[in-house]
């Protein structure tokens, strides 16, 4: 049966949101390659590297604009003939981008309206690194564009591979899941252990394997994105392993999948995305992260990808309809028949 895809008003309007909330992110970063300094402070770390913040924005408005040609594949009927590994990895890396900012920027802002301190120049003592208003603009953008691109992702995704999650765990396919990935849910498990441990440390208060200078900067935002760090670790590994070991079969299986995309992409993508800023000549913090730090990046990285290894597997396998069926025994086996001149042949030549 051809599949369509049809644009209604809400798809629609849900395009048009995507694309206007990347257009405060896209006009800074171009303004900022061209050699603008709108937005940043005198002082500001990020003077200090023009080449490198060239290139990183750059970068940055490669990304973003990806959302806008995400949001078309996702409402128009073309978009149906898209591979899926051409257009899943994209949105799996935005929602490992956004999830993070989606989660801790209105988390910020209340503990910001509860007392709490957060990363200003008054509180830190350094020279700013931004102006205010940057991350109040660009940050709502990144929300509005995480909810509007998930649910047209959402929609899509429903439309094209709906029948893939329905149902409960213990209704799925003996090959669904197998012993190879009850070893891969295990390893994400063990492996996650050192970067959890880290993080849960760093958002309690400890200043265990920071660098001095990122120790003496810490104020209540750090804690909170430490936390969430901590959280989207959990969601990764809690998700692959009840899908592997089924240990809730009467759970839709949707939730662990949606556990194991969002944890996945989050931890993976923000990992890798700070071991990025760290390298030498790109990173825009006074001093770089230590050999800890590192740890810690790298760990998350390695536990992502694992999590959407196993994840990609299940997909591929229910979508070719795996099923284990026993396999007959060939040693009783019924004979073939024989063909009605070859028995009237060995009558005849049967001894008397």
């Amino acid at each position: 049966m051809t599949q369509t895809l049809v644009a209604t008003r809400s798809r629609r309007l849900l395009r048009a949101v995507a694309v206007v909330s990347c257009v405060p992110y896209l006009a800074l970063k171009v303004a900022w390659v061209a050699g603008s300094r709108v937005g940043i402070p005198e002082g500001s770390s990020l003077l200090e590297h023009r080449t490198s913040m060239a290139v990183a924005n750059s970068l940055s408005v490669v990304l973003d604009s990806a959302v806008i040609v995400l949001a078309l594949v996702l409402t128009r009927p073309w978009g149906l003939r898209v591979p899926a590994w051409l257009l899943v990895f994209p949105v799996w890396v935005a929602t490992g981008l956004l999830a993070p900012i989606m989660t801790g920027f209105p988390l910020q802002l209340l503990v910001k309206a509860l007392g709490g301190s957060v990363n200003r120049a008054a509180d830190t003592g350094r020279e700013p690194f931004l102006d205010e208003w940057v991350f109040r603009v660009v940050y709502t953008g990144f929300i509005v564009q995480g909810l509007a691109l998930g649910t047209l992702f959402a929609l899509y995704a429903r439309d094209r591979w709906g029948h893939l999650w329905c149902g409960r765990v213990w209704e799925l396919p003996l090959g669904a899941v197998g012993a190879a990935q009850r070893v891969t849910a295990g390893a994400a498990a063990v492996l996650a252990l050192l970067p959890l441990t880290l993080h849960l440390l760093w958002a309690f208060g400890s200043a265990a394997g920071l660098s001095a200078g990122r120790a003496d900067d810490r104020t209540c935002d750090f804690y909170v994105l430490e936390a969430m760090t901590a959280v989207f670790l959990v969601a990764a590994v809690a998700g692959a392993c009840l899908l592997a070991f089924r240990t809730a079969p009467s759970l839709p299986v949707k939730v662990p999948l949606a556990l194991a995309w969002i944890g996945s992409a989050a931890t993976a993508c923000w990992g890798g995305w700070l071991a990025l800023a760290s390298l030498p000549g790109v990173d825009d913090i006074t001093d770089r992260p230590t050999p800890v730090m590192h740890l810690a990046y790298a760990g998350q990285m390695i536990v992502g990808i694992l999590v959407a290894t196993l994840g990609t597997h299940f997909f591929a396998e229910r979508s070719a309809g795996v099923v284990r069926r026993p396999v007959p025994d060939r040693s009783v086996a019924a004979p073939a028949r024989t063909p009605a001149s070859e028995r009237s042949t060995a009558v005849e030549n049967r001894p008397a």
